[in-house]
């Protein structure tokens, strides 16, 4: 069990990864603005915008492999450089990747853009692999998915922001005249950068507690032991590519005529709000997996934090309370799920990716407006997946946690494969139709959260994420 030494304050610790968090979150979702950008600038297909999905997540599969490959043959890398040199280096090649935008957007030459973003993805991956894990560690096991949902709830902030400043940046600041350039992208991501740099100066100096774990030999695949970790791996893939492939086509989706027939300008408030959904449901689930707050305490909490965020997304969004009024029935939604989750970790999973696969359906049968908020409610729904498969997933991996977050990582490959399959499928059979994807991906996750909870229980009920000493 993890052994710490006079109750140490993690506090200086979390904030800092709240502003890591928040950054790979808004880069993240600045690919959903460079979608459509590109696909206009260079006359793509949906398949061949995808590829922007397809080479920053790719590299995600790429770098974990690597990892998983070392920690295999040579032992646990970030048991041997600590999570802050594991976190410093992440942000340098991010910030590499960043900077290769200036050539890509000099040559004005697609591949080059793709392997900026493959770049960048490659420096993210190792910011996974280091943060994710450090986050669930830093206090009281059974509080795990709670931190981990409040650290992702920032970064949905992050992917709140980006449509609109990023949207305004792209497409109205640095266009010239109106008319779409390579140019337009070429100042924001050199600032990106910059940001990244300046992020690894700050975690440099400041005073992040160390986690010891057992060393494990080369040559042992512990992690792979555990079967919640190998459900986990797939359960990732299928929700990573599930988000990113609506996120990706929210904005082409809501401009076609029978849905809403708007253009990006607008429709990259609509996709704020798709990401806006997610930091609600993630700041709802931080509070309802607090084992420390009961009753009407907690409701009290999730109901003021539901207002607080909604009135921040409303005043970042360029839309009218009556245009994202029809948004709160589907917060009411969210908020009647969390109370049939009943606080468990695994059985609120199971509840959100039914309420999806619901969703979807609608989205892909309906027409209108009703068929937009649907598909922008899965945000809502979305919102504590991540953390909840992540922490499911780790959960009694003690010493191999760090081997087995590489593996959660290697899942993010979905976000590269399953928007390629659906921006396929739109082009092949129409854009509504091709959202029956991600409501296939997500019924695995239903099936992953309902065999977590009979294995697992509640996560607060299981054994420690990691055994190890804080010193």
């Amino acid at each position: 069990m993890t052994q710490v030494e006079n109750k140490p304050n993690y506090r200086v610790a979390l904030s800092t990864l709240t502003t890591l968090f928040f950054m790979w979150g808004f880069i993240t979702c600045m690919n959903d603005i460079l979608i459509p950008h590109l696909k206009e600038l260079f006359q793509l297909t949906y398949f061949q915008a995808m590829l922007v999905q397809f080479a920053f997540f790719g590299a995600y599969f790429v770098g974990s492999v690597v990892y998983f490959l070392v920690s295999y043959l040579y032992g646990d890398p970030i048991n041997k450089i600590g999570y802050k040199g594991g976190i410093i280096i992440g942000l340098v090649i991010s910030a590499l990747g960043c900077v290769l935008f200036y050539p890509a957007e000099t040559m004005a030459v697609y591949p080059m853009f793709l392997l900026a973003l493959f770049t960048l993805g490659l420096g993210f991956t190792l910011l996974q692999i280091s943060a994710n894990p450090y986050v669930a560690i830093l206090g009281r096991p059974e509080g795990a998915s709670s931190r981990l949902n409040m650290a992702q709830a920032f970064n949905s902030l992050g992917t709140t922001i980006a449509p609109v400043l990023g949207g305004y940046l792209i497409f109205e600041f640095f266009a010239e005249g109106g008319e779409i350039t390579a140019e337009a992208t070429k100042v924001p991501y050199l600032i990106f950068g910059l940001l990244f740099v300046l992020v690894a100066v700050l975690v440099w100096f400041v005073r992040l507690p160390k986690f010891q774990a057992e060393e494990i030999e080369g040559g042992k695949l512990g992690a792979l032991a555990f079967p919640q970790l190998r459900g986990g791996v797939i359960a990732i893939f299928f929700y990573v590519g599930a988000e990113v492939a609506i996120g990706s086509l929210i904005i082409s989706f809501i401009s076609q005529p029978e849905v809403m027939g708007v253009g990006e300008h607008v429709g990259k408030n609509y996709l704020a709000l798709y990401w806006g959904g997610a930091m609600i449901g993630r700041f709802l689930g931080a509070i309802s997996l607090n084992d420390k707050l009961k009753g009407g305490r907690k409701v009290l909490y999730m109901v003021v934090a539901a207002m607080l965020v909604f009135l921040l997304i409303y005043s970042i969004v360029d839309l009218t309370f009556v245009q994202i009024s029809a948004f709160l029935l589907f917060v009411l939604l969210n908020f009647g799920a969390f109370a049939v989750g009943r606080s468990m970790a695994a059985r609120t999973l199971l509840v959100f990716a039914l309420v999806n696969i619901g969703l979807l359906l609608a989205t892909v049968w309906g027409s209108g407006s009703w068929a937009m908020w649907a598909l922008l409610a899965v945000g809502l729904f979305n919102s504590i997946m991540w953390s909840n498969i992540f922490t499911l997933a780790i959960t009694g991996l003690g010493p191999h946690t760090s081997q087995g977050a590489s593996l959660l990582v290697m899942g993010i490959l979905g976000g590269a494969l399953i928007p390629l399959l659906q921006g396929w499928m739109a082009d092949t059979v129409g854009l509504k139709p091709s959202f029956i994807i991600p409501a296939l991906c997500y019924a695995y996750i239903a099936g992953y959260g309902l065999y977590c909870g009979r294995r697992l229980g509640a996560v607060r009920e299981s054994e420690p994420v990691q055994e190890g000493i804080a010193k």
